[in-house]
């Protein structure tokens, strides 16, 4: 099994999510500092690009450049052109609690995750942990390139962290809750079909994650200082140890090898919100990333 420490490249985040590799440049959503925020390779020249009041989580761009961002707390999905944000959808109907990752395709088509419930009110409450046995679902919501909504998955644990296969034909994304990695078809039109585990996980909550090119996994255990390589089926074939909960993860780099890691010490908006403690870390992997995001 392949084993890497991570290195701080950069901290003086508050949470750091939604980890994308574009033009040279890492993108990420930071919750607390209610923006979007871009870095160099090594971490540094870090540029505000767009300020989202309403919590940015998952980021995504159209294929006329346009780009995408899930606002948490109001359960939309916003649209920025030339640095303008507009509602490109309210996903509010089909969302538990807050909204949260994102994935979009090449062509355009975004399927968009929330929360379900409100997780950290639940592990506060010594009373309510008995239900984190049976969790509350939720819905995966398909929404096409203009922005409207096409198709509703339910029963999803808490659905987060997603990518799409190179060849545009497979949807795979986490449910927290339940530790598992769940693939879906995605047909000519977007929509999803076909459900199944792709591999079921051992007390490993999954969240922000990246596909390489040899079909594995990289995820974040958000239960663990530990990125995980999973094989469809459930093994797991490398670890990235990084300085504290790892949340989010991303390949990117000139090679596409440098595995970038959103940490914190927790995620937590009574703890966090109004720290700094949040950090970027990377390590550089064998594997080279593939499809997306």
């Amino acid at each position: 099994m392949e084993n890497y420490q991570a290195k701080i490249l950069r901290d003086g985040l508050s949470f750091g999510e939604g980890p994308r590799w574009r033009d040279g440049r890492l993108w990420y959503s930071d919750f607390y500092r209610h923006a979007i925020y871009s870095v160099n390779a090594e971490g540094q020249d870090e540029r505000l690009e767009h300020d989202v009041p309403g919590q940015p989580s998952g980021l995504g761009w159209l294929p006329d450049g346009d780009l995408l961002v899930v606002s948490m707390t109001d359960h939309q999905v916003l649209r920025i052109h030339e640095g303008v944000a507009t509602l490109f959808c309210d996903i509010s109907d089909y969302c538990g609690f807050w909204a949260n990752d994102m994935v979009v395709s090449a062509s355009g088509v975004s399927y968009v995750g929330n929360f379900g419930f409100d997780l950290h009110s639940m592990l506060r409450d010594e009373g309510a942990r008995d239900a984190m046995a049976s969790p509350p679902t939720t819905n995966l919501v398909v929404i096409n390139p203009e922005g409207q909504i096409i198709q509703v998955v339910p029963d999803m644990a808490f659905p987060n962290g997603s990518v799409i296969t190179p060849n545009g034909k497979t949807l795979i994304i986490g449910e927290t809750v339940n530790y598992r990695l769940s693939a879906f078809d995605i047909g000519p039109d977007g929509t999803l079909s076909n459900r199944r585990v792709w591999a079921q996980l051992d007390f490993v909550a999954t969240d922000g994650m990246c596909l390489d090119a040899e079909g594995q996994i990289w995820l974040a255990n958000a239960l663990t200082n530990k990125c995980l390589r999973v094989k469809e089926g459930g093994e797991v074939t490398g670890e990235v140890e990084t300085s504290q909960t790892a949340f989010a993860c991303m390949l990117g780099g000139s090679k596409r090898k440098t595995l970038y890691v959103m940490s914190s010490p927790s995620s937590d908006p009574l703890e966090i919100a109004h720290s700094v403690a949040g950090k970027i870390e990377a390590a550089e992997v064998a594997v080279a990333g593939a499809g997306l995001p």
